[in-house]
């Protein structure tokens, strides 16, 4: 078994008298997406910047691509990279001149740095804007830029802290794309997002950070199992189908106006199937079924309770009709 890219057992910080971080434990595979998600305040970018060097935590032991965060920070600075909140490119000069000014930061010879330039200015579709100044740039272009320029050291994970906020959804979907082929080629992204279907479509395993604790870790669907809800919901054209199928499932709940039944439900295959041959030896078939699952809005109001929103979308819902 490999090592985790990241390790991070007993993380604390406080600022003053306000605990931020309280005892966080963290392990994050190789080649994955690690999503930490959490109301506005909860401590996922100091988080971030703990991970990256950028602040020293009060307690806790963190190592970061096989290295000790305390004893060999230059070790993981050299094998990370880091994209915050708030764009780092510069307005003033160019694309290019970024990428440029990156490669004589990772001390990369003169032509290395051109042609690594040269080639994620192509990846990230900014060939036709690089000698263009960076203040022309739109958000998503920004954005693109400042993921490029994180990439001029070849780094093993990569740290997005909340990277695409404020833009417009077709700018997101071309950043998950982005990230997607980051992690195809086995790099490790560690992920904040205040989008929960963002966290929903990219992570391999998502934390949820309230109060400065880890309330939550699994996979997407392993903490939507967490939160009771799931429910069928049957509708009927005609008043005797659906009598049939209410004395059929007697634990369903029915609205006889509406010629409806909606019934405790998992989401499982095994538990739909189960349904269905129960309303197929009652001779019963619905003219509509629709399943709703939770989805991560209700797993984060559930973890979280009441507060600052985020950016969440419509319920998970799929019919058969």
């Amino acid at each position: 078994m490999t090592n985790p890219a990241i390790a991070a057992n007993g993380l604390r910080k406080s600022y003053g008298d306000k605990v931020v971080l309280d005892g966080v434990d963290l392990t994050v595979p190789e080649g994955t997406v690690f999503a930490l998600l959490g109301p506005n305040g909860a401590g996922k970018t100091t988080a971030v910047k703990i991970l990256s060097t950028l602040v020293t935590p009060d307690a806790g032991q963190v190592r970061v691509a096989g290295h000790d965060l305390a004893t060999d920070g230059h070790a993981v600075r050299a094998a990370i990279g880091v994209t915050g909140q708030f764009s780092a490119v510069d307005g003033l000069i160019t694309g290019e001149e970024n990428m440029l000014l990156m490669a004589d930061l990772h001390h990369l010879p003169k032509r290395r740095g051109r042609e690594t330039a040269a080639e994620l200015l192509a990846r990230f579709d900014l060939v036709d804007a690089a000698r263009k100044p960076a203040s022309t740039y739109s958000g998503g272009m920004k954005r693109r830029l400042d993921i490029a320029m994180t990439l001029v050291g070849s780094p093993r994970i990569i740290f997005l802290d909340e990277p695409t906020t404020g833009l417009d959804p077709r700018s997101r979907h071309t950043m998950w794309q982005i990230i997607r082929g980051l992690v195809a080629d086995g790099v490790t992204v560690f992920l904040t997002t205040q989008y929960l279907e963002e966290a929903d479509e990219l992570a391999d395993r998502i934390a949820v950070l309230n109060g400065g604790r880890i309330v939550a870790e699994g996979t997407a669907d392993q903490l939507k199992r967490q939160i009771p809800g799931g429910h069928v919901r049957l509708r009927f054209t005609h008043p005797d189908a659906h009598r049939s199928a209410s004395d059929a499932l007697r634990e369903a709940t029915g609205d006889e106006a509406e010629l409806t039944l909606q019934i405790a439900h998992d989401g499982s295959q095994r538990a739909l199937r189960a349904l269905l041959d129960r309303l197929d030896a009652a001779g019963v078939e619905a003219d509509e079924l629709t399943v709703h699952t939770p989805d991560l809005d209700d797993v984060f109001f559930a973890l979280t309770g009441p507060g600052e929103n985020p950016t969440v979308p419509a319920p998970s819902k799929e019919t058969v009709r």
